[in-house]
């Protein structure tokens, strides 16, 4: 049973991600910051979908390690966008 229900929380990320490939694609905007930034809002939709109601297993306490990491990334990004916005003039350094 944990195994069944960790297949389709592997599942649904793999089609949420490939769904996101497709739509970028076809929007011809496909960007590997943006695929990053909709794969993040794949994985933390699917998390609290297949959430399960009185025990939390193992392998989804370690999807905190991984949401953190993608946090960590997606700051980066925005960082990164902000730095490219503003003018020279601006940045202390």
């Amino acid at each position: 049973m944990p195994t069944q229900r960790r297949m389709r929380f592997v599942h649904g990320q793999l089609a949420w991600m490939l769904a996101t490939i497709v739509a970028l694609t076809l929007l011809g905007s496909l960007s590997y910051e943006l695929f990053f930034v909709l794969s993040l809002i794949g994985l933390l939709i699917v998390t609290e979908l297949t959430a399960p109601v009185n025990i939390t297993p193992a392998w989804r306490r370690r999807l905190l390690w991984l949401i953190g990491l993608g946090l960590v990334g997606f700051a980066i990004i925005v960082v990164r966008r902000i730095l490219e916005i503003l003018p020279p003039e601006v940045l202390p350094f």
